[in-house]
């Protein structure tokens, strides 16, 4: 385990308790969530160093990693993804209707990938998971890069993607920092993160599904993540939301309640939810946010 001494948006030092969360996933032990007193950013404190977070990815139902079909919520995932990733094809269409070069970091299976692929995109993607990674490029027929910051070290791209993958990353400074290297100067960094200040955070406390402990090392909202990448010299272009998240998020969130899914209460909180956020500030359970160079 690791101590974060240091905000990693504002550089601050003192932070107070916010939030007991426990590992539903593989470990069932409990983390600590701390809140900046300076700019309020969350984040995971202590959390597993690099050399031991992996082995909190090791359960068949983290599904972005196996692509296992098993169980309902799997079945239910994979359907919303074939929506999805249309939804994401034309979103990077829409940015750069030349089709350009695409880098997915945090590819996963690649399912992403190859779609762009088709879509006439030059593609490269990056995945730390063994097995993500070797499913990755058997479908793309391609390497996949391992590792982030060693990776494209002299090259750039018209479309980088995060597809809920920095809340992941141990180093997220200089990952930005790495971002900023990497995206071409018309070109578009587009990231999507949960959102701590939705409705169903405020509904499901510290059973929320997407504070999802310790593989989620960061909590961001609207304004914490505008900060982080504004003070390394990007601006924000355009916020969307992913309204099919409250409800997977809410599904799961039930299920860390009682131990059993919830669907119908699941269903009601995730049209609060996206309700809510329309009528209001924006704030869905998950949100996209494109960046570009100032």
């Amino acid at each position: 385990m690791e101590q974060i001494s240091n905000c990693p948006v504002c550089q601050n030092n003192i932070f107070e308790k916010y939030l007991e969360v426990q590992d539903y996933t593989v470990s069932d032990k409990k983390f600590q969530i701390v809140v900046c007193k300076s700019c309020n950013f969350k984040f995971t404190n202590p959390r597993p160093n690099q050399n031991e977070i992996g082995e909190y990815y090791k359960a068949e139902s983290y599904i972005s990693h196996s692509n296992t079909s098993k169980g309902l919520i799997a079945k239910i995932y994979h359907s919303v993804r074939k929506y999805t990733l249309k939804r994401k094809i034309n979103l990077i269409n829409r940015l750069y209707p030349q089709r350009g070069k695409l880098l997915d970091v945090g590819c996963g299976t690649g399912m992403f990938l190859n779609e762009a692929r088709g879509n006439g995109w030059k593609v490269n993607g990056i995945e730390p998971d063994s097995g993500a990674r070797q499913i990755a490029e058997e479908i793309n027929k391609s390497t996949i890069k391992t590792e982030i910051l060693s990776s494209f070290q002299n090259e750039k791209f018209n479309i980088i993607t995060m597809w809920h993958v920095l809340e992941h990353v141990h180093l997220l400074n200089e990952t930005v920092d790495w971002l900023k290297e990497r995206i071409m100067e018309d070109g578009s960094i587009i990231i999507a993160v949960p959102n701590h200040e939705s409705k169903d955070a405020e509904i499901y406390q510290a059973q929320w599904a997407a504070y999802d402990v310790p593989r989620h090392l960061y909590h961001f909202s609207q304004k914490s993540i505008k900060q982080l990448f504004e003070q390394k010299g990007f601006r924000l272009e355009e916020t969307l939301p992913m309204k099919f998240d409250s409800f997977y998020v809410s599904m799961l969130s039930t299920k860390y309640q009682t131990g059993k899914i919830n669907y119908l209460k699941a269903f009601m909180d995730g049209l609060k939810s996206n309700f809510d956020a329309g009528n209001n500030d924006g704030n869905y359970s998950s949100l996209i946010y494109i960046f570009k160079k100032n």
